[in-house]
């Protein structure tokens, strides 16, 4: 099993300096580079503080600059927000300029709250339809001239400037759930990241029939790379357990509140939705998260990952970013790689 990280620059409110956040996000990625981890991957969201990344091509040329051998992905480059001519010479780019460490991940979007500002008029349910003319068109401009007509774009003959470093591209993922883009996926040759949310294990296995089910229906196509996604916390006394729950507990209301499409946002901080108003609501119980989540001990988490690695997952991507202290987050990513990962080499 390999890892990867995922960390945003993020603020849950504004008791931290920028300045402190952007420091403490290169000291996580560097931290990750040292410790031998595979992938580091930059979101794309706009005007949220809880991830502060209008354009991840720009986060991940400054961790090239800062960092040796982790390699550098988007998770994701939000296709509906994007011209394919500005996303391929972007992508492009990155690789040059990172000396080939591209990882170009592409997806559909996540809240309607920012579609209503970055693509008005355009529902986030129907986002994956641009990924899906986006991904081709793509490749053909990293490859040479080419002209499209599409029902969402058009261009005459161009192509992509600068080329990838990397040939015939860099590797691309997509972010999956649904059947539907495992099934592209595969029959695209995509690597796939999951997240399965706060849902249990059974989520992992969904996943995993899903993947499986689309290899099926594509003899001889190459089995993708399939990553899971887990918001990750090592502690090793109960006060670090509360504390990572009450963390993972305060950023799940500010999510529910962006994925009900509130509009309580003041200043890019979405308000948080107490848990008094979500009780009986099982993914926000303390014993669910610790138990679903990649929360505990070392050995607690290297059990969990044990699993999953049997399941069939070859990569575990680390969520690193819950509104966590920038000290325990540290000591959980030394923890992580100190005594987790040699149990995996």
């Amino acid at each position: 099993m390999k890892f990867q990280l995922a960390i945003n620059l993020e603020r849950i409110d504004n008791g931290l300096d920028m300045r402190d956040v952007r420091d403490h996000t290169l000291d996580m990625v560097q931290m990750a580079d040292r410790g031998g981890f595979n992938i580091v991957w930059a979101a794309e969201h706009h005007a949220l503080e809880m991830t502060i990344a209008p354009n991840p091509f720009q986060i991940l040329t400054w961790w090239a600059a800062h960092t040796n051998d982790i390699r550098l992905g988007t998770a994701v480059a939000v296709a509906p927000y994007w011209h394919p001519i500005n996303l391929a010479g972007e992508a492009a780019m990155t690789d040059l300029i990172s000396g080939g460490r591209l990882e170009f991940g592409i997806g559909s979007g996540a809240y309607q709250r920012e579609f209503d500002r970055m693509h008005p008029g355009l529902k986030q349910s129907d986002g994956w339809r641009y990924m899906h003319e986006m991904l081709p068109a793509l490749k053909a401009l990293w490859a040479g001239d080419y002209e499209h007509n599409g029902a969402f774009w058009s261009f005459p003959m161009s192509t992509s400037v600068p080329k990838p470093l990397q040939t015939p591209h860099p590797p691309v993922w997509v972010a999956a759930r649904a059947p539907i883009t495992f099934d592209y996926a595969v029959k695209e040759g995509c690597h796939i990241m999951s997240w399965p949310l706060t849902r249990p294990f059974s989520e992992a296995e969904t996943y995993k029939e899903r993947l499986d089910e689309a290899m099926a229906a594509h003899p001889g196509a190459a089995r993708p790379t399939f990553a899971l996604m887990r918001h990750t916390a090592l502690y090793e006394n109960d006060a670090g357990r509360d504390t990572a729950i009450k963390a993972i507990q305060r950023t799940l209301g500010q999510f529910e509140n962006l994925f009900r499409n509130l509009g309580d946002v003041e200043l890019g901080f979405p308000r948080q939705i107490p848990l008094g108003e979500l009780e009986g609501r099982e993914q926000y119980d303390a014993a669910m998260l610790e138990e679903n989540l990649m929360f505990g001990s070392p050995d607690d988490v290297i059990a969990k990952l044990k699993r999953y690695e049997d399941l069939g997952v070859d990569a575990f991507i680390y969520y690193a970013s819950m509104g966590l202290g920038h000290a325990e987050q540290k000591r959980s990513l030394e923890l992580f790689c100190k005594e987790v990962m040699p149990a995996f080499q």
